[in-house]
Parts: C-alpha cells; structure tokens; sequence
C-alpha cells in the first residue's frame, strides 16, 4: 500500500514529523517497507533562464542554448520541443547524480558541440512521467536558486497490510490507526448525498439464484450526463503517479482515487455503449469477455459478471471490460458501486490469473456500508471535474448482515496480552478505531464498525487494544524457571544417531528405502511368508514386508551400477520385519559396499571390496554404539545370503549381534546385480546397554619409557579352529604386558596334514617397569604357547 505524506494529511489532523509517522505505523503492525523522499535526490539541480535558443550547427532538431545559471552563463544542447528565450527551468550541472538512470552528469559533446549541463524533464526527476519536453518553471523565479528552495515534495510511503486489514488499503483507515494511536485526530468525512436532476434511463438488476445471491447483495449507480473527460487536475496527476500508477483520463482516475483512498473501488461504464440495464449475474457457458488490459477471457459458468443485454461487460470485482470503456469522447457514464462477494472474487481472479487493485482490496473484504456513500462521493467528484448532472441513485439489494456484538472483559487483556491497560484507555481506543462501547453485565459491550469485518471474538478486540496501545510496551518478562527436562531421545535413538556418524565417516551414503519389497526378493532373504503380504500395498510389486534391509540396499546399488556408478557405499538404518506381531519388528543398521575398494594407482594395485571391509564397517558402527568390540566373537556362521566361507557373525556369547561377508553370488545374479558386493546387518537393540561411568578426569597418558618388542609364533591348528580363539588366549596371557595380537598368516595347503591349518601370529610385548630379560621373554613366550595350547589345542610349529 502506498500514499503519500500530504495525502495521509487529507485525512489525518497532525503535528507528527515523517518520522514520528514511520515509527507509529511500524509499532501499530502496519510495517513501513520503505519511504521514497524525492528531496533527497534533488539537491544538486537549480533554475535556470534560458537566455538564447539557437538552431544546433549540425543537427535540425536540436537547439543550442545559452542558459544562465545565477554564476554566469553555459551552453547547453536541447531536443526538447518546448525550449524556448525567457523559459525557466530544472538545470543540473556537471557531478549532479540524474534520478532516473542513476548516473552522474557529465560533460558531453552532442553532434560535435560541447553541452554542459542538461535541461530536466519531470521523468528524469522521477516526480512524473511527462517526457515529452522540458519541466516549465514559474517565470519570477531567480536562476542559480536550490530547486528545493523554490519547491516543496511530498514524500512517498510504503506499507506492509496483513491480509485481515482491508481497510488499511485505504489512506483514510491508515489515517484512524494513526489517530487511535495519538498521531493526530482523524478528519470528518462529509458525505452529501447529491441531488437528481432526472431519472437514470439504465437500471440495475441481480440475477440470482437463492444459493448464490451472496455474490452481490448490494448494487448501486446512477447515470451522470453531459460529462467532459480530459486531462485531471494536475492534484489528481500528482497523488497518482506518486504511488507509481499512471494518470490515464479524469473519469478513470477518479474510481483509481477512490480504491488508494478510502478503500473503496468503483467503476464507470460509458453509458452510450450500455445497452439496456446494468445486472450482476452468473457468466453463462461460452461467454468471454474482452477486458481493459487488453485480454480476451473465456468464462466459465458460476463467475460473477456485471452484464448489459448484450453480454459481459466486466468480471465483478476485478476488472471492466473494453467495449464499454471511457474515452475522450465519452460525455454521459454510468457510476458502479457495489459490494461482492470476497470468495468468489478471488476464485474468479485467481482461475484468470488477473490481480487487479480491485480484485486486491474485494477478496480482502471492503466496507459492505460504504456502498452508496461512496457512490454519493464519487458523484460529487465527477460532477465538480468533469461538469454534467447526475440522475436519481438506482439500487438493487440490501447491505448485508455485518452488524455483531462482542462482549470484552477488560481483565482478558492482562491475561492474553500480558499488558495492563486501564480499562478507560481500552473503551478510547476502541472508540478511536470506530467500534460502538456499552456497559455490559461481564464488561463492555463492543459493536465494530462495518469496515472491521476481521473482529470476530474477544481475542480479536484484545489485540486490537494491544496494538493500538503499543507493542513496545508489553513489558519483558523472562520464562519461569524449571527443573531441567527429560531427555527427549531415548537411548535406542541416541545410539543409532552414533552410529549413523560413524557410518558417514567412513564414507558411506545414508540411504531411506521402502519397508517392503516384491515377494520374490523377500524369499531370498527367508521372508515371504503369507502373513507379511500387505493387504494395500501402494504397488504390485511392493507387496511384502522386508525381512532384511539389505536386498533394498543392494537394488539401489544395481541402480547406481547402471548410471555408471559401480564402486559405493551405502548404508541404512531402519527396521526389518520378523513377523507380523508386535516385538516382530527389530531396528537394524545395515551397509554394503560394491565394486572396488581401493581404484587404480601407480603404487599399488586396485583391489576388490571382500568380507573384512564390511567387518570392518560392522566393528566401527559396534564401537560407535557404545559396545566393546573386543568382548565380541567372531564365529563363521551366516544365513544363506551370504557367501559360505566367506562370511560370518559376531555374538556375545549366544546372542547374535551382527551378520557380515560377502553377498552370495546366486542372491546377485537373482537381484540382476554384478558383484562383488560385500554387506553387514547390525542388530542395534541385540546390544548390550552402554555402561554409564561416574564423570571423573581423564588419566594421564602413562608412555612407557621401554622398547617394545615382538615375537612370532606359527601354531598347527585343526582347520575349524577360528583366528580370534588364537588371539584370545595369546591377548589374555597378561593384559599389562601385550600390548598386540596380529594375524600375519594363514596356510593350508599340501604339506599340512588333512583337517589341519598353519596360523602365524605377532605378540607386541610393551614392558613399563623396565626393560625385560631373555628369560623373562622366553617365559611369556612360553605362557603365551601354553594358552594357546589349552584354549585350541594347537601346537607350536617347529
């Protein structure tokens, strides 16, 4: 919403600077966007006399003009029309900065003579949009005086209007809140009705169903003839090309006045182009309607329309048609004002896609008693700037119901808004802003006025009351205190956002899949079964409950492998289904990897992505979770899905807490997916809980000040034995002093007897106390032998 200063005093009585204004609207919600002052930009130019106006050497439309600039006179080339001897005008010399492109004049040579300076236009000040010669001065005018010296402007304002304040679309409703708000006293609005001089020979009709006769209830006109339509007042110019809309015809810019000023949009129709009666109606199907943007729309049935006999001659509330529109010629027209119906407009305007400043302020609800008041005022202006006589006034309808009570208990308004206002201030400011004050049993009894169609309730007056009194002064009161709150994540949550991290870090891609899947994958991963068929399922082929999340993950990895992405990683965490039961359903972070685990590189060779990789990723997401790996044993047992041998499980004790290896060549080649690809399923809720520690300082780093030093050790084994009993019982000899226990190599080949392994392995021993003898070492190494021997029965190799 846009108005000037000088308009807003149309309206509003008031003292108040421009910024005594800015900072009243802002604090009553009415937001200031901006406020264009064009005094700021004009400071640089002067009048200037223009003493001689010569033919330019070289150029027949151009004149040479010696201008005097009250210190001496300058040349200056002009194509202006209207440069002439003795003309006063807007000079800008040299380094002033030109308001319409923003640049800084210079000297320049035109047509190989030197100009130096420029005559202005009222465009190039941005104060118009006259460009068709140079700005004219009064002629007593001093030249080499400040342009603001010699002239006043009239700032522009901008305003931010939430959807509920139709009537703040007007200069007069932005005028009441600042008068409610002790910026002044709102002006009288006179409004006498004028007197007919005849009967209107076009009548006005609604054409309603029952059902839909609240498309229009009210419609009102009056015929206005012997009219002359020219050129408005330059008053009328100014208020309009000030807010940026352009000065078209006095008839036209009076309805645009009219919907800035009050609210309230209106219409005129060139009544020797009407045929018969005005009536608001339904569109009919294949009617269109040729509007004054130049359009052509099609309408379809149930859009309210304003017709004459022979159809459409514009779309109620939004915008006037073509044929029936005001030119110079025009000499008699037929004045419109009416309420519609906010819905239907903005249904109308948004099927079209038309925003019109009509269609703007009718969705947003107008004042539904100013219909013929307006229409009175309006008259009234037409008649004093155009001339002519009206008719008697033509109305068809009744001003709708609008009229509530509201009772207001003046204590609601501590209690909602957290500010004390007196409840005399309260019964002031809601007389200021137009709403009736009685006494009533509970409080008050508020009546709002007809263009307040957004107070509904008494919360509604309350915020009224807050605002108007001023939102700077709710007063600033800290939250009460509380006991600290429980934590919202349960552990199983926090625990999987661990693990999440520690997937990320390792450089796979979290992914989100379906929980279900076709029935044929499901079967290859042991689900399947009947009862996990959904009785809905959103596709054919996503039929079943997942019993695994790794087919989805390994599909989305085929699909990847087909965009030329075959070398990834992917991970989810997520729920796969047992059974249909409740406690059937276990949370599980699951990952694979495919493709190549180390690319092509000059110093060493590429190598495909096996078992250990995803051990790898299973162990991380454990430690992550807040379990210890190294309570874990690693047992070669997996289900069918993974490669035999080249896979296995990791449980603690009996329980099984995470699945890994190799994805079966079979299970690829049914999912039409190129291996290898490696995966893990971890079971997040088989973890033991993490073990809660009384915070305490962290020890200080106890570096041994020893050597430390590695023995080797080959072990015959029988082939079931696993790597990590080994490790095991080597580690457990003495916690303190080994430090290590690594597997360097495995055989099992031709010179071993059937059934039987070769396993190597590197004890670390870190000594801290001092630096071990050989038979201190032969003597761990002998324990370590012995516990390997009871824990495997394995024996030492020679």
């Amino acid at each position: 919403m846009k108005f000037t200063f000088a308009w807003l005093k149309d309206h509003l009585e008031t003292t108040a600077t421009l910024d005594q204004i800015e900072t009243g609207l802002t604090a009553i919600g009415l937001e200031v966007e901006g406020i264009h002052d064009p005094a700021k930009q004009l400071d640089g130019f002067i009048v200037g006399h223009v003493l001689a106006a010569d033919r330019h050497p070289n150029a027949d439309k151009l004149q040479l003009c010696t201008v005097d600039t009250g210190n001496g006179a300058i040349q200056v080339v002009c194509g202006a029309p209207n440069a002439r001897v003795g003309l006063k005008v807007i000079l800008a010399l040299p380094g002033t900065l030109i308001p319409h492109n923003g640049e800084v004049l210079k000297k320049g040579n035109v047509r190989g003579v030197e100009s130096q300076g420029m005559m202005c236009s009222w465009r190039e000040l941005k104060l118009g949009e006259d460009h068709d010669g140079i700005a004219e001065l009064a002629a007593d005018l001093d030249p080499g005086v400040r342009l603001l010296d010699v002239m006043s402007f009239d700032p522009m304002i901008e305003i931010s209007v939430t959807p509920n304040r139709a009537d703040c679309l007007g200069v007069r409703g932005v005028a009441r809140d600042l008068a409610a708000f002790g910026l002044g006293s709102l002006k009288p609005l006179k409004v006498e009705p004028v007197p007919g001089a005849f009967k209107s020979p076009i009548g006005v009709r609604l054409e309603f169903e029952a059902e839909t006769a609240n498309a229009c209830p009210l419609f009102a006109g009056r015929h206005i003839r012997g009219v002359r339509n020219g050129d408005s007042p330059q008053w009328l110019k100014d208020r309009l090309t000030a807010i940026g809309l352009r000065p078209i015809s006095v008839l036209v810019d009076i309805t645009n006045f009219f919907t800035y000023d009050l609210s309230r949009p209106l219409h005129v129709f060139d009544a020797a182009k009407v045929k018969g009666d005005i009536r608001a109606r339904p569109a009919r199907a294949g009617e269109t309607l040729a509007a004054l943007n130049g359009k052509t729309y099609a309408l379809e049935e149930g859009m309210t329309v304003i017709a004459d006999d022979a159809g459409p001659e514009g779309l109620a509330g939004i915008i006037g048609g073509e044929h029936s529109g005001c030119t110079e010629a025009t000499t008699e027209v037929f004045l419109e004002a009416a309420y519609f119906d906010p819905i239907r407009t903005a249904a109308t305007g948004r099927k079209l896609e038309i925003l019109s400043d009509a269609r703007f302020r009718f969705e947003r609800g107008v004042d539904p008693a100013f219909v013929v008041p307006a229409m009175e005022l309006a008259t009234r202006m037409i008649i004093d700037l155009c001339g002519g006589e009206a008719s008697e006034p033509v109305i068809a309808g009744t001003e709708p119901d609008w009229q509530k009570s509201i009772v207001l208990r003046p204590e609601r308004v501590a209690a909602l808004g957290g500010v004390e206002v007196q409840t005399a201030r309260q019964e002031a400011i809601l007389n200021d802003l137009g709403c009736a004050v009685a006494e009533h049993d509970d409080g008050l009894l508020i009546n709002p006025p007809s263009w307040r169609g957004d107070i509904t309730a008494e919360h509604d007056l309350v915020e009224e009351i807050i605002r108007v009194n001023g939102y700077d002064n709710i007063p600033s009161v800290p939250l009460p205190r509380s006991p600290m709150p429980k934590p919202i994540l349960t552990a199983g949550q926090r625990r999987g956002g661990w693990v999440r991290r520690q997937l990320a870090s390792r450089g796979l891609v979290e992914t989100v899949t379906w929980s279900f899947l076709p029935e044929a994958q499901a079967k290859l991963f042991g689900g399947g079964q009947p009862e996990m068929h959904l009785a809905n399922p959103i596709s054919s082929d996503l039929d079943v409950m997942r019993p695994s999340v790794l087919p989805n993950l390994i599909a989305a990895t085929g699909r990847n492998a087909d965009r030329g992405i075959r070398d990834l990683g992917l991970f989810e965490i997520g729920p796969q289904f047992d059974g249909p039961e409740p406690g059937q359903q276990r949370q599980i972070a699951a990952g694979i990897r495919a493709g190549k685990a180390r690319g092509r590189h000059w110093a060493e060779s590429a190598r495909p992505v096996d078992a250990f990789d995803a051990k790898a990723d299973a162990i991380a997401a454990i430690a992550a979770a807040g379990a210890n790996p190294d309570s874990l044993q690693v047992v070669a047992e997996a289900p069918g899905w993974y490669h035999p041998g080249r896979s296995g499980s990791l449980k603690l004790g009996n329980k099984l807490i995470a699945l890994f290896g190799e994805i079966h060549p079979g299970i690829l080649g049914n999912l039409d997916v190129k291996g290898p690809v490696v995966g893990f399923e971890l079971f997040l809720e088989a973890l033991p809980p993490a073990k809660t520690k009384a915070t305490k300082a962290r020890p200080l780093l106890k570096a041994s000040a020893f050597q430390p030093l590695e023995r080797d050790f080959a072990f015959t084994l029988d082939s079931a034995v696993s790597a990590d009993a080994v490790v095991r019982a080597a580690r457990g000899v003495d916690k303190a002093l080994v430090a290590d226990v690594t597997v360097f190599d495995l055989y099992e080949g031709d010179k071993m007897a059937a059934g039987k392994k070769s396993l190597a392995i590197t004890v670390t021993l870190q000594p801290v106390e001092k630096t071990l003898t050989d038979e201190e070492i032969e003597a761990v190494g002998a324990r370590i032998v012995q516990a390997v021997a009871k824990a495997t029965g394995g024996e030492l190799r020679g």
